[in-house]
């Protein structure tokens, strides 16, 4: 397809022709009210005109007779652009007057004859003109005729066409060069646009769409996918990162699987022996499948397939259930579990995934509580649960202890997947619970705040007020 074929082939110099040919006609419209309206206006002068010339010159025969009416016809047939005047008897024949020839028709009938042919008497060609005439009989069968020649009228009427006919001529051509321009800018834009998408297509998925900085509407199209394709990229890059964690991190328990398949079957010598094995083998499925399980979690709630389930539930029910759950795991820990959650705060959310990221914050700060309180020595360490509302409509929900806690440096890394500190490796877990709670809120339109507990660690759901935190 050649050049001027896109150019005409794009919308922009579609619309703006359409515009054109639109603009076009409400032009004649407009020009033709008012050339009408102009040649209503000329006509109505000219009647008035001749209505008071024939009222002048009837004064004078009723003041003079027909000698001072004849005598002022020729008198006012001297004058420049004068009107035309004819006086006649009762048979037709002139007296005084610039007008050679009428119609019979005419002369007969007394009255208004809008569109009279003559011939003037001092026209050597004998050409036929037109003129706007008024028949007046007098008493004695005289006969007063009083007009106006139509030419300056019927010129007007070809200019005014000529120049409505220059007029849409530039305004076509104009338009015409208005869209090629139009189109070619906004052509160019788009070429532009689409070679980045090739590029993007082709591989090069850092290329994004340019912006051209004037805000319109492509501008607007391309930030937006823009944001989409840094979306995409941040999903590719946590599924590579996903991809590289699972073959390292997952390496180790599906060795320690096998090799004690492999003992079992090189050692064991009694059904006691393969029944210990059995037992450590669907122990370590067990940690495999709660791995995955926590995958597929964290991939549903980044995804937001899990916002179809939204609801309004209540914060401090979901937070006492939870420190209920865990209360037997803790008294085995060693660790005082409470919860501060007074009345009912309401969210809306997923019910399900928000008492997951709340199970997984207890899960951790159990594991890394201390067994005793720094501040009372020989004291049972302590993990307090608390939920509350805030005066902006947001609820919080936090969970404290007072175990080794997080760098600050190390706060926004802990929440990517299968990370774990040094001081965090020996302790069972794959460094995954922060990372699901943190998509659980960014699905809620929340956040997962990381704070100092002095000593140790204070993780805070911050849930945004009912129906404000719909799925992103």
């Amino acid at each position: 397809m050649t050049a001027l074929g896109k150019l005409v082939r794009t919308t922009a110099f579609r619309l703006t022709l359409a515009y054109a040919l639109l603009f076009a006609v409400i032009s004649a419209g407009v020009l033709g009210y008012v050339a009408w309206n102009g040649r209503q206006l000329v006509e109505q002068g000219m009647r008035e005109t001749v209505d008071a010339e024939v009222n002048g010159l009837i004064d004078q025969f009723r003041a003079g007779g027909i000698r001072r009416l004849v005598a002022t016809v020729e008198q006012r047939t001297r004058r420049p652009g004068s009107s035309l005047y004819l006086v006649t008897t009762f048979v037709g024949e002139a007296l005084a007057g610039n007008v050679a020839r009428l119609p019979t028709s005419v002369l007969t009938s007394a009255g208004e004859n809008p569109d009279t042919p003559y011939e003037r008497l001092d026209d050597p060609d004998d050409v036929t003109h037109h003129a706007y005439v008024r028949v007046f009989l007098l008493p004695g069968g005289f006969r007063l005729v009083v007009g106006r020649d139509l030419g300056e009228l019927n010129g007007l009427g070809q200019a005014v066409k000529r120049a409505f006919l220059l007029a849409l001529a530039m305004l076509t051509a104009l338009g015409l060069i208005g869209g090629f321009f139009v189109a070619r800018r906004v052509l160019a834009r788009i070429d532009s646009m689409t070679e980045s998408a090739n590029a993007i297509m082709a591989g090069a998925l850092t290329t994004r769409l340019p912006l051209a900085g004037s805000n319109d509407e492509l501008d607007r199209l391309a930030a937006s996918l823009n944001a989409m394709l840094d979306r995409i990229g941040d999903l590719l890059a946590g599924l590579k990162e996903v991809s590289d964690n699972i073959a390292h991190d997952l390496k180790t328990p599906l060795t320690r699987l096998r090799s004690g398949a492999e003992e079992a079957l090189r050692l064991a010598k009694n059904p006691q022996d393969y029944r210990q094995a059995l037992e450590r083998t669907i122990e370590e499925s067990d940690k495999l499948i709660s791995v995955f399980n926590a995958l597929l979690m964290i991939a549903r709630a980044e995804g937001g397939r899990a916002a179809e389930n939204m609801v309004q539930f209540d914060a401090a029910e979901i937070a006492r259930s939870v420190v209920e759950l865990y209360e037997p795991l803790a008294e085995e820990a060693g660790v005082s579990l409470s919860v501060e959650a007074p009345g009912s705060l309401q969210a809306h959310g997923n019910r399900e995934l928000a008492g997951q990221a709340l199970a997984n914050l207890v899960d951790n700060a159990l594991k890394y509580a201390s067994r005793e309180e720094p501040e009372l020595p020989g004291a049972m360490a302590k993990v307090q649960v608390s939920a509350r509302s805030n005066g902006d409509g947001t609820t919080e929900v936090s969970v404290a202890d007072h175990g080794p806690g997080i760098p600050e440096a190390d706060r926004e890394r802990v929440l990517e997947r299968f990370v774990r500190l040094e001081g965090s490796r020996t302790r069972p877990g794959f460094g995954l619970g922060l990372s699901l709670a943190n998509a659980v809120m960014r699905l809620h339109g929340g956040s997962l705040k990381l704070e100092d507990n002095h000593p140790g660690l204070r993780a805070t759901l911050c849930f945004p007020p009912p129906f404000a935190g719909a799925a992103r």
